[in-house]
């Protein structure tokens, strides 16, 4: 199948992990493009899609929303897989707990515009960078850490799960 890995990312984490989801698609035989939401004009050739976003204050940066909203009549019918990359592996406590309900109130605003075969949120990267000097030493005080939190195996699972959906609709 031709399939469109497509991805908004703040930091280059979520291009990574849809660098690693287009690639495992490949291996399963599928004719995959990789493109950031932003270098991609028409959807129009692709049989199914997997887009994902960073998430920035609990929604999807604006170009990957606004993709879903520019191309959501080509969209319909199609099969979508949806990825997130927030903070959640970062996070220890009830702060984690309360990072894994973000993943409801991502999917909440994106519905409107397309339903999924399935959502998952990962965790990316997370630097003291992204935080500013104050943001930096609250989020550690709250039990934050920072550090590559990007889990191969379960992108990997995930991904070999959506080229086996792939592969029987082909059938």
């Amino acid at each position: 199948m031709r399939v469109l890995v497509a991805y908004a990312s703040a930091a280059g984490s979520t291009a990574g992990i849809a660098e690693w989801i287009a690639g495992a698609l490949q291996a399963h035989g599928h004719e995959v493009t990789l493109r950031s939401v932003e270098d991609v004009v028409d959807v129009e050739d692709f049989d199914a899609f997997v887009v994902g976003s960073a998430v920035h204050r609990q929604a999807w940066l604006p170009a990957a929303a606004g993709f879903l909203r520019r191309h959501r009549k080509a969209l319909r019918g199609k099969p979508i897989w949806l990825f997130s990359v927030g903070l959640p592996g970062a996070l220890r406590g009830p702060l984690r707990r309360w990072a894994m309900l973000e993943e409801n109130d991502v999917l909440a605003e994106l519905l409107d515009d397309v339903t999924p075969v399935e959502h998952r949120l990962f965790t990316g990267v997370v630097s003291a960078a992204g935080f500013g000097k104050t943001g930096a030493l609250v989020f550690r005080l709250f039990g934050g850490r920072f550090g590559d939190f990007r889990d191969w195996a379960e992108i990997e699972s995930w991904s070999a799960s959506i080229a086996g959906v792939l592969a029987a609709q082909k059938s």
